[in-house]
C-alpha cells in the first residue's frame, strides 16, 4: 500500500491559472471597458443634455420680457412717456427746457442731478474727542519734514 500511496502523493498538482480563468478574467475585462464607455457616453450626454435645458430656460425667459415689453407699448401712455424721454417731445402748450453742462454742451438724459446735501456730507464729531486729540497731538509732535515746501498748488518759484 505504500507504494500506492506514494503515486498519489505523487500526482501533479493541477494549476490554479487555467485556461478556462484566462478566458473568464478577458471576457471581464472586456465588458468592464465596454461598460466604462458606455457609461462615460451617457453622463456626457446627460450634462449636454442639462446645458440644453439650462438655454431653453434663459430662451424662455428672454421670450416672456419680449412679450412684456410689446404689451407695454400698446398702452398709449406709456408711448407718449417714451417719446417725452428719447426724443424731448411735448404736449401743446408745455415749455421745454435743455440744461446744459459747463461749456455749454447739453446734458445727456442719463446725467443725473445730484442733490448738494447728498454730495457734502461731514459726520460731526464730539468735542471732547477734538480736545483729546489736540492733547494727544501735544505730547506727541509730528516728526519735521525735509523743510519748508518749495511748491504752491504743485508749481514752484511763483
Amino acid at each position: 500500500m505504500s507504494a500506492v500511496g506514494a503515486s498519489a502523493k505523487a500526482a501533479p498538482r493541477r494549476p490554479r491559472f487555467t485556461g478556462r480563468a484566462a478566458v473568464l478574467v478577458l471576457v471581464l475585462a472586456v465588458l468592464t471597458v465596454s461598460y466604462a464607455s458606455s457609461l462615460r457616453a451617457y453622463l456626457e450626454q446627460r450634462a449636454h443634455i442639462g446645458d440644453l435645458k439650462g438655454a431653453i430656460a434663459e430662451r424662455e425667459a428672454s421670450i416672456n420680457a419680449l412679450e412684456r415689453e410689446k404689451q407695454r407699448w400698446e398702452d398709449p401712455a406709456f408711448v407718449k412717456a417714451q417719446a417725452r424721454a428719447r426724443f424731448g417731445y411735448l404736449m401743446p402748450g408745455e415749455t421745454g427746457f435743455l440744461v446744459l453742462d459747463e461749456n455749454g454742451e447739453p446734458l445727456e438724459s442719463q446725467t443725473a442731478l445730484s442733490d448738494p446735501d447728498d454730495v457734502i456730507k461731514t459726520v460731526p464729531t464730539a468735542w471732547w474727542s477734538d480736545a483729546w486729540t489736540s492733547i494727544e497731538l501735544a505730547g506727541n509732535p509730528p516728526a519735521l519734514g525735509d523743510g519748508p515746501a518749495t511748491e504752491i498748488d504743485g508749481v514752484a518759484g511763483r
